[in-house]
């Protein structure tokens, strides 16, 4: 029973996890614009996404724009794009595996490949968790890094969106779910068959013991 709650706990985080992660992917919201030096008046600001930028005006009119090249993006960006496509595709591929291996389907019922199946699922949502963590960490560490260097201008100085923060804590339900389902599936290996299906009495009216397992 312990083994079941952690295994729908670990699977209900994980998927509250794959969905922001697709969310922080969609977003244009990875660099802001900084405010700097008091500006209490500004005539726009900026986002910047993984597939867009987005122009918002003081009378809060809101423009957007697709980018035009792939090859023209910067290293971060075309990295954060590959690894949170991959990461959305993994999750998916992660909860058909750990469905099958779930002690609530009858796949593979009583066989030690339910247990590894599950054991897999887990694998993959923390790989998949990892998977994001890079192109998150990439980007903060440029927008750090360029808003301390006194030679960028502070008009092209940005600061962490909202996505950052949505894929941080997508990452950290799809470590956690991971590792409860990890968890799970030791508990479920760790529970023996009763008895086989099939029981057929002796000619002395009791039962065979070798039908029990």
């Amino acid at each position: 029973m312990g083994a079941m709650v952690l295994e729908i706990f670990g699977l209900s985080l994980s998927i509250i996890g794959w969905v922001g992660v697709i969310l922080a992917c969609a977003l244009p919201m990875w660099q802001v614009t900084a405010f700097i030096d008091n500006q209490i008046v500004t005539a726009q600001f900026h986002w910047e996404g993984l597939w867009m930028t987005c122009v918002i005006q003081s009378t809060g009119q809101m423009q957007c724009k697709v980018y035009d090249s792939i090859l023209g993006l910067r290293p971060e960006v075309q990295a954060a794009r590959a690894l949170t496509v991959l990461a959305a595709i993994l999750g998916i591929i992660a909860l058909l595996v750990t469905v099958l291996g779930a002690q609530c389907t009858v796949c593979f019922q009583g066989t030690n490949v339910k247990s590894r199946m599950l054991l897999a699922g887990g694998v993959m949502y923390i790989v998949d968790g990892l998977l994001v963590l890079i192109p998150l960490c990439w980007t903060a560490n440029i927008v750090i890094r360029d808003f301390f260097n006194p030679h960028v201008p502070n008009s092209n100085k940005r600061e962490m969106g909202a996505a950052l923060y949505v894929g941080w804590a997508a990452t950290a339900l799809l470590l956690l779910g991971g590792v409860l389902i990890c968890l799970s599936s030791r508990g479920q290996r760790a529970m023996p068959v009763k008895y086989s299906a099939s029981r057929r009495p002796t000619s002395n009216g009791d039962y065979d013991k070798k039908n029990y397992v």
